[in-house]
C-alpha cells in the first residue's frame, strides 16, 4: 500500500489539467470533513473560483494557456490538504512537509487560527518553491502575486494579532476574518482589485490606479504601514524565516527588482490614506504618487 503523500500526489495529478476537477477536489476537502471544518472554506474556495474564471488555472496548452505559477501554487495547496485528509483517515506515512502537519492539526482540532496557519503555510511554501515560475510572468501579474500574499498574511494577523493589524480597532478583527464567515472575502477577494482576465493587458500603473477605492484604502492605509511587522509575525507563526526575503526595505519584493520598487507607491494617491493609517495607530511613510496626481488631473477624481 502506498503512503499518504504518494496517494495525494496521484489524486492531484488527475485534476492537473481539469479546472472543474480542481474546484471539486478543493471543495471535497471541506464537505467530507467533520462538521466543524466544513464551514472553513469560504475564502479559499471563493479565491479559487476567481482564479479559475481568470484563466490562470487553465492547462498550459490551448488557445488561452494558464499560468504555470498560479497552477503550481494552487496544486501545492490541494496536495497538502489531500495528504492531511488521508493521514487523518488512517493512511500510512508521515507528513511530507510542515504545511501538511499544520493541516493535520487543523483537521483533528479545527479552529480559525489552525486554519490560517495551515493555509498560509501551504501558500508561502508554494511561493518559495516556485519563484522560478514567477520570473517569466508580466510585471502586473507579479504585482498581483505580492498583493495576494500580503492580504492572506494580514488576515491571519487580524485574527491572532488583531492589535498589530488594526491598532485600537483590533477587537473588530477576529470576527471579520474568521474563515467560517463570509466577511473574510472582503479582505481576500482580489476580484474587486484587479482585472478579471489572464493575462492582464493593462500597464501596471493603470491596473493599480484602477483598483477599487475601498481595496486601495485597505492596501495602502492599513496594510502598507505594517508590512515589516506583519511579515515578521507571519515568519514566526509559520516557522518560515525565508518569508522575510519577500520584503525589501518595507516594500513587497517577491520576484521584484529594486528598480521596480517605486511602483508600490503608485496607489498612494491621497491624504485620506495617511489619515486611515493614523486612525489605526500607524504611520504611512510611503511618498504620495506623482502618477496618481497626474491621473487625478486628467480624470477629475482620485
Amino acid at each position: 500500500m502506498s503512503d499518504a503523500a504518494s496517494r495525494a500526489e496521484r489524486r492531484v495529478a488527475l485534476v492537473r489539467d481539469d479546472v472543474s476537477g480542481r474546484l471539486a477536489l478543493a471543495q471535497e476537502f471541506y464537505t467530507h470533513s467533520s462538521e466543524p471544518l466544513r464551514r472553513y472554506g469560504h475564502a479559499e474556495l471563493s479565491f479559487l473560483r476567481w482564479s479559475a474564471a481568470r484563466g490562470v488555472l487553465a492547462p498550459r496548452t490551448g488557445d488561452r494557456p494558464g499560468s504555470a505559477w498560479w497552477r503550481s501554487v494552487n496544486e501545492g495547496l490541494l496536495r497538502d490538504k489531500v495528504e492531511a485528509g488521508l493521514l487523518c483517515a488512517g493512511a500510512p506515512g508521515q507528513a511530507s512537509a510542515k504545511s501538511v502537519e499544520y493541516w493535520v492539526d487543523c483537521v483533528r482540532d479545527p479552529s480559525p487560527a489552525a486554519w490560517y496557519r495551515a493555509h498560509n503555510a501551504s501558500i508561502v511554501a508554494g511561493y518559495l518553491r516556485h519563484e522560478d515560475l514567477a520570473v517569466p510572468e508580466s510585471q502586473v501579474e507579479r504585482f498581483m502575486m505580492n498583493v495576494a500574499l500580503l492580504r492572506v498574511l494580514f488576515t491571519h494577523a487580524m485574527l491572532v494579532r488583531p492589535r498589530l493589524a488594526l491598532g485600537w480597532l483590533g477587537p473588530l478583527g477576529p470576527r471579520l476574518v474568521d474563515p467560517r464567515y463570509r466577511t473574510v472575502k472582503w479582505f481576500l477577494d482580489l476580484g474587486r482589485s484587479f482585472p478579471a482576465v489572464y493575462p492582464v493587458t493593462l500597464p501596471t500603473v493603470d491596473t493599480i490606479l484602477d483598483e477599487h477605492a475601498v481595496a486601495r484604502m485597505l492596501d495602502y492605509g492599513v496594510i502598507a504601514p505594517r508590512l515589516s511587522a506583519l511579515y515578521a509575525f507571519s515568519a514566526a507563526a509559520l516557522e518560515e524565516p525565508r518569508l522575510m526575503a519577500f520584503l525589501d526595505a518595507g516594500v513587497p519584493a517577491y520576484v521584484w527588482t529594486a528598480a521596480e520598487r517605486p511602483l508600490w507607491y503608485v496607489g498612494n494617491t491621497g491624504a485620506h490614506l495617511r489619515f486611515i493609517a493614523r486612525v489605526t495607530g500607524a504611520h504611512l511613510s510611503w511618498p504620495p504618487s506623482p502618477a496618481g496626481r497626474r491621473r487625478s488631473s486628467r480624470h477629475g477624481s482620485t
